[in-house]
């Protein structure tokens, strides 16, 4: 997401705290003109969230990431270099990162409590991420497993002038020594209490199948992030997605279609439709982002402009778990695309993923902020 305001982090609460702004006055359920009646919305009641009068927190049901992690080595160059070249970086360094682990951090920054489901690696690297995933506050580790054999996974971040990066994976503990069937004890059990489940394709696309199915048959909501593997999504995989996310090039790759103008991606989006996905989320960048609902008018949301772009690593996830949390929070669709919209114009204003993805005090004091 290129250029699309940054207030200082402040600390977080602890893993399964929620802030008093985000708690509700009364009962909720998302409102039912999110989804269509008889939605999984609709059949899922650990939707409703205790009122603030009640300081527990056990009724909330948590966003659960299951994707990857990836060690990013940043390197930041003037230019990409051309076939035979070797260029020199102005500077290096490894923080954690991967879309998975990223959006899981992006909830533990926001403020909601958030489960993490994923593989690292017995290494130095696994460290690296497990540190930087609780540093964060507010993220459940419970069902992240340390597999022998494969090294975590890691990324070349390229990052260049302006804050547009070339990333290149190695998938490692993402790809490989996952069982070939989940178990409840193996992240099944929090998916099927999830009050949203958000999945990206940096792992293996058999398991996010597994998870997306067992979500569905308990009722619980799946948005699927496109990122990751530039393969087909797998039609099995879309029948049990409710929100499809990819961004402009992602839209275009998978669909087949141009996406040159609004109208061209509104056709493209509406292929997804045809595919059995009612919502497509198309995050556009500098261009905001828009929502598709299967016979609906599509909902478009302006970027809130970042005064500086440092980074735009992460933006795209903090775009998708923010929306999720929006949305799990009972916000409407258009308040679900500003808060998104929010988040990802902080996250752009400092370096590395997890490092920038914003808490719920500096997103709320922008939404707030004269325009």
């Amino acid at each position: 997401m290129s250029s699309v305001a940054f207030a200082q982090p402040k600390s977080v609460t602890s893993p399964l705290q929620i802030p008093k702004f985000a708690r509700r006055s009364s009962l909720f359920s998302p409102p039912n003109f999110f989804l269509p009646p008889g939605s999984r919305w609709d059949r899922f009641p650990a939707l409703s969230v205790a009122s603030s009068t009640d300081n527990s927190t056990s009724d909330l049901p948590p966003l659960v990431v299951v994707g990857s992690a990836n060690a990013d080595i940043y390197v930041e160059i003037e230019r990409l270099p051309g076939v035979g070249e070797t260029i020199s970086a102005k500077s290096g360094q490894s923080l954690a990162g991967g879309k998975g682990a990223n959006q899981a951090a992006c909830g533990g920054r926001l403020s909601y409590p958030t489960y993490f489901v994923g593989q690292i690696g017995d290494d130095a690297n696994g460290r690296l991420i497990k540190d930087a995933l609780e540093a964060v506050g507010g993220v459940r580790l419970d069902y992240v497993k340390s597999v022998g054999g494969s090294p975590t996974g890691h990324a070349v971040v390229m990052l260049q002038p302006g804050g547009e990066n070339s990333i290149i994976i190695v998938g490692g503990a993402n790809t490989f020594g996952w069982p070939s069937v989940l178990s409840d004890q193996e992240g099944l059990e929090i998916v099927k209490k999830a009050g949203v489940v958000l999945l990206q394709r940096e792992i293996p696309d058999d398991i996010n199948i597994q998870v997306a199915k067992a979500a569905m048959t308990a009722g619980v909501p799946v948005i699927l992030d496109a990122g990751g593997m530039d393969t087909p999504v797998p039609s099995e995989l879309l029948r049990y997605v409710d929100i499809f996310s990819p961004n402009e090039s992602e839209l275009a790759r998978l669909s087949g279609m141009p996406t040159e103008s609004f109208e061209d991606i509104t056709v493209a989006a509406r292929k997804f439709h045809s595919m059995g996905v009612k919502q497509v989320l198309v995050k556009l960048g500098a261009e905001g982002s828009a929502l598709f609902v299967e016979g609906e008018e599509p909902i478009k949301q302006p970027a809130i402009m970042a005064p500086k772009v440092l980074d735009t690593t992460g933006a795209g996830d903090t775009f998708t778990a923010a929306f999720a949390v929006a949305l799990v929070e009972g916000k409407s669709k258009k308040e679900c695309l500003r808060f998104a919209a929010a988040a990802a114009s902080l996250c752009v204003q400092v370096k590395g993923a997890i490092p920038s993805m914003p808490s719920r005090e500096s997103v709320t004091s922008l939404l707030q902020s004269p325009v």
